[in-house]
């Protein structure tokens, strides 16, 4: 690998050649046990589809996808900042932009109806004025649209730009956890350990704006059982949300 003309990918693959071979050394890996993850990776690879990304799902469960944003996060982020959170696999580009105050909930109007205020600023607190926040979420089932309906309908995701002060709201529904998808070879992995597959209730949060960058964060909601222990990791203090307020 020393002829490998870019040194960031040089320095990548050395280290992850380097690492993996340590690992079968130190679990004295058996020829049937190297099958057996070739197969398992060529598995994972086949059940990716365009709107279903398992090797994501992997990374999450591995706690690797969390990981990443923690050190990103120590690298980049302003103490003042607000903290990321994982993307996850269901994000979808290009999602209907709205003007404020819509609903991003148009065929899954069902469950308690939330409205979401929010600002976008600097790390010195100066608004962000144009900004785009891309917003995605479970309905009241626990599916994204990708998972309840004909994947050609965008729903419970929207778009929304920021006015001269940086400010955005909207309306949508409480979503609930949900498992995270099981019938592929990622939830089996996840079986084999015992654990279980579900996430909190959670909102995606996705913020741009010119000369910054991107910020993929989420807003957690307090009252889940399952906010302390979410399967792939996500879940911060700092994106907690003790009391939401619901719509009368």
């Amino acid at each position: 690998m020393a002829a490998t003309p870019d040194p960031r990918m040089r320095e990548i693959m050395a280290a992850a050649t380097r690492h993996l071979h340590e690992f079968a050394r130190e679990v004295n890996l058996k020829p049937d046990e190297w099958l057996a993850g070739i197969a398992f990776l060529t598995a994972v690879g086949q059940a990716c589809t365009p709107y279903r990304q398992e090797f994501i799902l992997l990374s999450d469960v591995l706690g690797l996808s969390r990981l990443v944003n923690v050190m990103h996060d120590a690298e980049g982020r302003e103490a003042a900042g607000t903290e990321t959170s994982l993307l996850g696999p269901f994000f979808r580009e290009k999602a209907p932009e709205f003007a404020p105050g819509d609903s991003i909930a148009i065929h899954d109007a069902g469950g308690t109806e939330l409205v979401i205020f929010g600002q976008v600023t600097d790390a010195e607190g100066r608004p962000l004025p144009g900004a785009v926040i891309d917003i995605w979420q479970t309905n009241a089932e626990g599916l994204y649209d990708l998972q309840a309906r004909d994947a050609s309908v965008m729903d419970m995701r929207g778009r929304f730009r920021a006015d001269a002060e940086g400010r955005f709201h909207l309306r949508t529904v409480k979503p609930i956890g949900y498992s995270i998808p099981m019938d592929g070879p990622v939830g089996q992995f996840v079986h084999r350990q015992n654990r279980h597959g579900m996430r909190p209730a959670h909102i995606h949060v996705l913020v741009s704006a010119e000369g910054h960058r991107e910020l993929v964060t989420a807003l957690y909601f307090g009252d889940d059982p399952n906010i302390g222990s979410d399967t792939v990791f996500g879940v911060s203090q700092s994106l907690v949300v003790q009391e939401a307020m619901s719509l009368p």
